[in-house]
């Protein structure tokens, strides 16, 4: 995927994955950008996502991002706070800018010293390029599919966005790794101000296993290369990229085999909808069920009560696939027949809540087990 007007990246092998996969990567501007981050609220957050918080606080300018994968460099103690340091240093020397242009990203496994050494030799090898897809595959670890979304403004420029993650995976601020860039002029101000309610209606409505990552961030970069845009169209765009990785994040699920959409509406409120549906996009017997083709909508109900969202059992209605189960009432259905419409791709269970306009949407995926099999694996 071709990246905005001033930006490139790249990707090199820097042996830090035992697979010998693509693993450390450069996302570069030409020129300085204005940028707006968040960050896990996981209390053990890795070095990166700390210093990328202190760098926030200085609203100094972005101009790169290095990521390395294989190594999340947490719970590493202080050599962990100075390889990340490192890290950034290695990466601004070569491209002749200040350390503190440089946000880090590290993800893979907890607990193991980040092998600096391997950076310094592989940031060399880098070729920067127009197109996204190598940085991509970089900070892949147990990904099956690459992540990637694009939008289109009116004036010409461009929103291009991707992500990474597979497991460990109910955000609670953004995602594992996602990093959107733009060459629409978009003031500092309005970056931050805007960003954490795109990821409260995208990222921050997935789930996958409920954990949230030690090293979780998410990232959007504006060079304003392209010239200034219109803020609505702007934002508009952007939650349309974030919304379709955040679906791909949930498709690509450890093990999973279908992903599943959770709508909620007449909820008392659009905060509470939202809760109420990644309730159930999280519970493990309803993702238990909906591998099993099992249309126990009694686990879809029991979700929704424990979700704190408020309801009434007497006015709520659910519907599996667009077939009603519950209407206040036990609905008479066809089991088998439900059973069969959830052999797809793609579920879509609905709640209304008959309580008020309140809407939100939240996406998950089965439980299967690959998932326990790949993560009883992990590190043996």
């Amino acid at each position: 995927m071709r990246l905005p007007t001033g930006f490139r990246a790249g990707a090199a092998q820097a042996g830090i994955k035992p697979s010998g996969r693509p693993d450390l990567g450069l996302l570069v501007s030409s020129t300085p950008c204005n940028w707006a981050f968040v960050g896990t609220q996981n209390r053990a957050a890795a070095p990166s996502v700390l210093r990328g918080r202190a760098l926030l606080a200085t609203r100094r300018p972005l101009q790169a991002i290095v990521v390395n994968a294989g190594n999340a460099n947490c719970a590493t103690g202080e050599p962990g706070f100075l390889a990340d340091r490192q890290m950034a240093q290695l990466a601004a020397a070569q491209l002749n800018i200040a350390p503190e242009a440089v946000l880090t990203s590290s993800t893979g496994v907890i607990g193991q010293p980040l092998p600096v050494e391997k950076i310094e030799k592989g940031l060399p090898r880098i070729a920067l390029g127009l197109d996204i897809d190598p940085f991509m595959e970089a900070i892949m670890t147990t990904d099956l599919a690459p992540k990637m979304a694009e939008a289109s403004l009116s004036t010409g420029a461009r929103v291009v966005g991707i992500c990474k993650g597979s497991g460990m995976i109910q955000p609670n601020m953004a995602t594992m790794l996602a990093y959107l860039v733009t060459d629409a002029a978009i003031a500092q101000d309005e970056l931050r101000q805007g960003w954490q309610g795109v990821m409260d209606k995208s990222f921050n409505q997935v789930t996958v296993d409920t954990d949230t990552s030690t090293n979780d961030l998410a990232v959007l970069l504006s060079n304003g290369a392209a010239g200034p845009a219109d803020l609505g169209e702007f934002w508009q765009a952007v939650e349309q990229v974030c919304v379709e990785l955040a679906r791909k994040l949930a498709r690509d699920g450890e093990g999973a085999t279908k992903l599943m959409t959770v709508k909620v509406t007449g909820a008392a409120s659009d905060a509470e909808a939202r809760k109420a549906a990644l309730s159930v996009a999280a519970s493990p017997l309803w993702k238990s069920a909906l591998y099993g083709n099992d249309p126990n909508w009694g686990r879809i109900m029991m979700a929704l009560g424990k979700s704190g969202a408020s309801l009434e059992i007497d006015r709520i209605q659910i519907s599996l696939q667009g077939i009603g189960l519950y209407a206040g009432r036990v609905l008479d259905f066809n089991r088998a027949q439900a059973s069969q419409a959830m052999q797809a791709e793609e579920v879509l269970i609905e709640a209304d809540l008959g309580l008020g306009e309140g809407e939100g949407t939240a996406w998950g995926c089965d439980l299967t087990e690959g998932y326990v099999r790949i993560n009883a694996l992990y590190t043996t």
